[in-house]
C-alpha cells in the first residue's frame, strides 16, 4: 500500500500559502504597498524564465518601435497573461510598457533629426505617430524642445559628437520618463517644473 501522507502534506502546505498570500493582498495598499512591490520585484528578478520572456517582448519593441505594441500583443509574445505581463514588465525594467515604447520612439526620432535630412513629417510617421501634431506635442512634452529646435541644436553641436559612437549618443539622449506624459503636461500647465535630467557629452 502506497503512503499518500507526504503528498497530502505538500498540498496542505500549498493551500495554506495561497490563503496567506490572499490575506496579505486583501490588506490596504498604503500599509503593505512598498513591501509587496519590493517582494514582487525580487520575485521577478529571481525567475529567469519570466525575465527571458519579458526580454523577448522588450527586444521586439526595440526592433520595431514604430509599430503598435498594445499590452495584449506583448503578452502574447511573452506567453503570459496581459495583467501579469504589465505588472512584471514594470517591476523588471522600472517603466510600464507604453512608457518604455515612448522612450524608444523619441530616441529614434532624435537620432533621425540629428543624423539625417529626412523631413520632420516623415520622421513622425517613421517612428510610429499617426499625425505630425501628436508627434510634435509629445516630443516637446518629453524633451522640452520642438523637433525643429532639436535638429538645429544637434547640428550646431555635431562636431562635438563626431568621435562618439552613435549608440552611445542615442543612449545618452534617451528620455527618462519617470512620470507619465499626461502628468508632465499637467505640471507644466500648473507652473510646476518637473525635474529635468540633462546629459552633457564631453
Amino acid at each position: 500500500m502506497i503512503d499518500k501522507t507526504p503528498a497530502l502534506n505538500r498540498a496542505d502546505r500549498l493551500r495554506r500559502r495561497q490563503v496567506s498570500a490572499k490575506r496579505v493582498s486583501d490588506q490596504p495598499s498604503a500599509k503593505f504597498g512598498s513591501k509587496c512591490d519590493a517582494q514582487a520585484r525580487a520575485n521577478t528578478s529571481r525567475d529567469p524564465e519570466l525575465l527571458r520572456r519579458l526580454l523577448r517582448a522588450k527586444d521586439r519593441m526595440d526592433a520595431a518601435s514604430h509599430e503598435d505594441w498594445p499590452v495584449r500583443r506583448l503578452a502574447r509574445v511573452s506567453c503570459v497573461s496581459a495583467a501579469h505581463f504589465a505588472r512584471s514588465f514594470k517591476e523588471a525594467f522600472g517603466l510600464p510598457p507604453h512608457r518604455y515604447l515612448l522612450t524608444r520612439r523619441i530616441e529614434r526620432a532624435t537620432a533621425l533629426l540629428r543624423d539625417t535630412d529626412v523631413p520632420i513629417t516623415d520622421i513622425a510617421f517613421q517612428t510610429g505617430w499617426k499625425s505630425l501634431g501628436t508627434f510634435g506635442r509629445t516630443f516637446r512634452d518629453i524633451t522640452g524642445e520642438s523637433p525643429g529646435d532639436v535638429r538645429a541644436r544637434q547640428r550646431a553641436a555635431l562636431h562635438e559628437l563626431e568621435r562618439v559612437p552613435a549608440c552611445f549618443v542615442s543612449a545618452a539622449q534617451r528620455p527618462d520618463l519617470t512620470i507619465a506624459v499626461s502628468e508632465k503636461r499637467r505640471q507644466d500647465a500648473g507652473g510646476i517644473k518637473a525635474p529635468s535630467k540633462k546629459t552633457e557629452v564631453l
